[in-house]
């Protein structure tokens, strides 16, 4: 008798069952942001942890980000493990001061005396139709700050094991969400899912094989990426797509592994391509693998405008069509 197939469900209902894991785990971790106690956050993120947990685990706060990692960051002294939830990207200014000052710099600052376990987990990304300030990604300023790990998630087993290895680390950690994909369903059997065990925060995965062009994405685009290779694989076209998951550190090795198997290279994000996080990943391969290099690296991205209105923005966000297009360049180039 074969064993059942593990549960498929949405990337959201995954981050919420692993914060309930971590909090179940460890007393000292303590949620913290505006709306996640009794309505379970904007996005229902949080939803039913506070009724389990207790209003001292599960706290709501005011509408003050600066205060909310500031109180985090006291928390952290006293040995708490606080993970604190941005209502929506584009909020996250005013907590910038506290991130890249205080809680990055803390652990360098007293020589490794203080540690700063924070996680600070922020839906991110455009697709849903929202309103200004609600739809940015801001992943490129935190990753820029030495002492911040920047991470993303981009399946529901990953959002289930990544969650909680942001929180049990001792570094600061950015977590990103991509909003987007909070309903769209995967494979996860949390009874067989061990964080502990399972494939290493830092490290990028390759998550389908190709042989004639490497394409990177993170987060929102991972889905997007794979709808390419399919396409370009009906086109004859074999395109592997590596899912970064984490921006910083940036996982080299197995960017560069790809990169010499294939010699091509499409990077790929929502954020704008300006000074964004593919001008790093372009600069650090062109000098790693500049002879394995069988075109020009190509980057596709937003613009370097604000987030335009609801109403423009798939013009705004890379799609299939113009990831598709970088490909055709790079054999054009």
């Amino acid at each position: 008798m074969s064993a059942a197939a593990p549960a498929r469900v949405p990337l959201g209902k995954a981050v919420n069952a692993g914060l309930r894991k971590a909090l179940a785990d460890d007393d000292k971790v303590i949620l913290m942001g505006e709306d996640i106690g009794k309505l379970g956050g904007v996005f229902r993120i949080t939803d039913g942890l506070q009724a389990e947990f207790g209003d001292k685990r599960v706290i709501d706060t005011p509408l003050a980000e600066s205060g909310i990692i500031g109180t985090a960051v006291g928390l952290a002294f006293r040995g708490y493990r606080p993970v604190c939830e941005i209502q929506f990207d584009g909020f996250i200014y005013p907590a910038f001061d506290q991130i890249v000052s205080q809680v990055a710099k803390l652990h360098h600052r007293t020589a490794g005396a203080v540690k700063m376990p924070i996680t600070i987990r922020v839906p991110f990304g455009g697709g849903i139709g929202a309103v200004e300030h609600h739809s940015e990604s801001p992943e490129g300023y935190f990753a820029a700050t030495a002492g911040l790990r920047v991470v993303s998630c981009s399946n529901a087993a990953d959002a289930y094991t990544m969650i909680q290895q942001a929180i049990a680390s001792d570094d600061p950690v950015l977590f990103f969400e991509p909003k987007r994909r909070y309903w769209e369903k995967g494979e996860a059997d949390f009874a067989a899912l061990d964080a502990a065990e399972a494939y290493p925060l830092h490290k990028a995965r390759v998550v389908r094989p190709g042989t004639d062009v490497t394409l990177l994405v993170y987060g929102p685009l991972v889905t997007t990426g794979l709808q390419a290779a399919k396409v370009a694989a009906e086109e004859g076209r074999s395109i592997e797509v590596v899912d970064l998951r984490s921006i910083s550190p940036l996982d080299m090795d197995t960017i560069a592994d790809s990169v010499r198997r294939t010699g091509r290279l499409v990077i790929a994000h929502e954020a704008p391509v300006f000074m964004g996080v593919g001008a790093e990943i372009a600069a650090r391969v062109s000098t790693e693998c500049f002879y394995h290099l069988e075109a020009p690296i190509r980057r596709v991205g937003g613009f370097a405008i604000p987030y335009p209105p609801a109403k423009l923005e798939q013009h705004f966000l890379p799609d299939v069509d113009r990831i598709l297009d970088a490909v055709d360049h790079t054999f054009t180039d």
